[in-house]
């Protein structure tokens, strides 16, 4: 029995853990990196049609977004997950689908304007993506499922997402049976709408998350409603709109709660009738998943509102925003109001149409509520930067850049030590940590070994481990990505067709030149010619 780290080591996306045993080939997670890379992965070690089973934590696409990609290669297995991952992943890998063909049909119609004869395919087609969601076996949480001879799972509520889950693995080979635990992500206590994480008490070893492992959410719990209640106040009495870049699935739901109580009690004086626009039809499929899965992952909170059969999510002056005609609309109304739009690093979708129409005006304010990874347009937006690109235009940052702090889907250190601490019947062998920037995996598991006595390690992508003695079989290394060429084939054709533009323009003006000049120019074009004919 053995597990390969392939992705998201030391690094926050991407997430893809490799496990042979039992005669079978399993995956745990297989999502798309975001962001900056920084880190080379090693390739899966067998071809996607040797993979029986993927076992899924969640389905934000860093977990989930390549699925299709393995399916386009030959995976023909199953996917185990909770039934609202399920019915997340229906929606969210078709938009990946849609988004990556959209794409990659933008950049061709711009290549074949520049007469460029390079083609770029997308990653993976909708029929991919179609053919990927039926190939998910939905499981219910806290139930035992023998996936088959020697290998069972069970899934647990991690707080993280709707339908996230840690995941439980018994391996049993030979009359010896070891149990792995997949953190998955761990989510942030007392978030809006879904449970807290639930604990498991016992594991051989456990492979968990780190992205906030170096910082800790604020030590009173923030009050989110009146918080955003003055950002918004603000901005309206400027005259401005507030634009929320946030992500289709959990964080615009819970924006939705918020404003549905800061409306409920009147804390927006200046503008209390105050629009608000979701525009993503991602999010809003998304919001429908969550009303459908209400009585099996909302808190009690939520759970209260539902009895008294008042919707959490939903209010007067909520405007959803289907159509490309009544996303371009929102902008062309003057009258100060919210737009809530993915995707939430800002590096897709709708939200780049919003930041191109508000950035630049003094009045308007950039709501950021989540996670944004080094190197995405949202990390530069909020580290300071003046201007960025959209479209292949320069924006001046002029709008006022906010946070809203402490809202998190991701446990900070003190919650990762908490869920850690949660094995209390018995406690892991060995820690492996992982999803995290580089220096936040390293000091994560030294805070963890020298502070708290657990036996951690931070693998590379490549790392090899024996899952039943115990042992490195081989450490991963951590390969740099190379940089990319400062200037692309692309780039060399279109300079080689502005150079023959120019030698052209020459010719045409070579009339007053002697006849001994034009000789020796055409001689000099012929020699060249020869050379690179060759």
């Amino acid at each position: 029995m053995k597990l390969t780290f392939i992705g998201a080591d030391h690094e926050v996306t991407g997430s893809c853990h490799f496990i042979e045993a039992c005669g079978k080939n399993i995956l745990v997670d297989y999502g798309m990196e975001q962001g900056k890379d920084y880190f080379e992965n090693v390739s899966l070690p067998v071809s996607a049609p040797e993979i029986d089973y993927v076992f899924l934590t969640h389905a934000h696409v860093d977990h989930s977004g390549n699925l299709p990609l393995l399916y386009s290669k030959g995976f023909r297995g199953k996917i185990y997950s909770t039934d609202a991952t399920a019915d997340l992943c229906n929606i969210m890998l078709r938009d990946c689908a849609h988004i990556q063909m959209q794409e990659a049909e933008w950049r061709n119609r711009k290549a074949k304007r520049s007469r460029d004869i390079a083609q770029i395919e997308p990653a993976y087609t909708m029929e991919d993506a179609e053919k990927t969601i039926k190939a998910f076996v939905p499981c219910g949480y806290n139930q035992e499922i023998e996936v088959c001879e020697g290998v069972k799972i069970r899934f647990t509520d991690i707080g993280h997402l709707l339908g996230s889950s840690s995941i439980e693995i018994w391996l049993t080979e030979k009359n010896v049976t070891k149990k792995l635990v997949f953190s998955g992500d761990i989510g942030n206590k007392q978030q809006p709408l879904i449970r807290d994480p639930q604990p498991t008490h016992d594991a051989d070893y456990v492979v968990m998350e780190s992205t906030y492992g170096d910082r800790l959410h604020a030590t009173e719990k923030p009050d989110y409603v009146r918080d955003l209640a003055r950002i918004l106040d603000a901005t309206f009495q400027r005259g401005g709109n507030v634009v929320i870049p946030s992500f289709a699935v959990g964080r615009t739901q819970e924006m939705l709660y918020f404003i549905r109580k800061i409306k409920l009690e009147g804390l927006v004086k200046s503008n209390p009738n105050f629009p608000v626009f979701v525009d993503s039809p991602l999010a809003v499929e998304a919001t429908e998943i969550f009303e459908d899965h209400q009585y099996e992952c909302y808190d009690e909170e939520a759970m209260e509102l539902v009895k008294k059969r008042v919707n959490p999510v939903t209010f007067p002056g909520l405007n959803l925003a289907i159509t490309t005609e009544e996303s371009r609309a929102i902008n062309e109304d003057p009258e100060p109001k919210v737009i809530i739009s993915a995707s939430g690093m800002c590096e897709a979708g709708r939200i780049r149409h919003h930041l191109k129409h508000n950035l630049w005006r003094e009045e308007c304010t950039i709501l950021f509520v989540g996670y944004q990874s080094i190197g995405t347009t949202g990390r530069a937006i909020i580290d300071g930067a003046d201007q960025i690109k959209l479209f292949g235009e320069t924006i001046d940052i002029k709008a006022q850049i906010c946070k809203l702090e402490g809202l998190s889907g991701h446990a900070d250190k003190n919650g990762l030590i908490d869920w850690l601490k949660g094995f209390d019947v018995k406690r892991p062998d060995r820690v492996f940590i992982v999803h995290g920037e580089d220096s936040v995996c390293t000091s994560f598991a030294q805070c963890l070994r020298e502070e708290y006595g657990y036996n951690t390690y931070a693998p590379y992508s490549g790392t090899e481990f024996d899952i039943i003695s115990g042992q490195i079989l081989k450490e991963g290394i951590p390969i740099p990505v190379k940089k990319k060429e400062a200037t692309l084939v692309s780039d060399v054709y279109a300079r080689l067709k502005a150079a023959g533009a120019r030698l052209m323009g020459i010719i045409a003006k070579s009339e007053g030149m002697t006849n001994k000049d034009k000789a020796k120019f055409a001689d000099q074009i012929i020699a060249l010619c020869d050379k690179w004919s060759k």
